[in-house]
């Protein structure tokens, strides 16, 4: 077993486990469809972060070019699983038994994924400028662009259904550049 397939159980644990939470909160919204005022914004917010579960995956068959690991770049990759995790935790609320506001909660927990994902945004320069070793510049700016969406994601909250769709856009953009 190589360093890359040891490391990347633990990552690919986090992220499966971040892959069944948000099918099973979606599963659930399905369940209690009666109870569920659904809003379109926080459909795609829920699908932008699924993208990423399933970008870090992809990319992480990139990184079995490395060939020394620190333990430093394990922390980091389990960190950014972790932050995809808690972002996918927080994307989409489980209804209870009252009515579930789906637009009003990605306003207030959402917040919460949008945090997650503003600190998964720094995994990405790490990855690239000390493990793959690229430029300095364009691994900072474009990271910092989705940095600068979720900061006002968490202070302009009510503006969600704005933010949602431009989180989309960069979300494939980032796919594009990294597949």
């Amino acid at each position: 077993m190589t360093q890359h397939e040891y490391i990347f159980i633990a990552v690919s644990i986090i992220l499966g486990l971040a892959i069944t939470r948000m099918l099973r909160t979606i599963a659930s919204l399905i369940r209690a469809k009666d109870r569920v005022i659904f809003h379109w914004a926080s459909g795609i917010w829920a699908f932008s972060i699924m993208l990423y579960i399933l970008q870090l995956w992809w990319v992480g068959w990139g990184l079995r070019i490395i060939d020394d690991w620190t333990f430093l770049d394990f922390i980091i990759l389990v960190f950014g699983s972790s932050c995809l995790y808690g972002a996918a935790e927080m994307a989409l609320t489980t209804p209870a038994k009252q009515p579930l506001d789906m637009l009003q909660e990605s306003q207030t927990v959402g917040r919460l994924s949008a945090l997650s994902m503003l600190l998964y945004f720094f995994v990405g320069p790490y990855v690239n400028i000390v493990m793959y070793e690229r430029t300095v510049l364009p691994a900072l700016i474009v990271p910092s662009l989705g940095v600068g969406l979720m900061a006002m994601v968490i202070s302009r909250p009510q503006r969600f259904s704005l933010w949602s769709p431009l989180f989309l856009l960069y979300s494939l953009s980032i796919i594009f550049l990294t597949v």
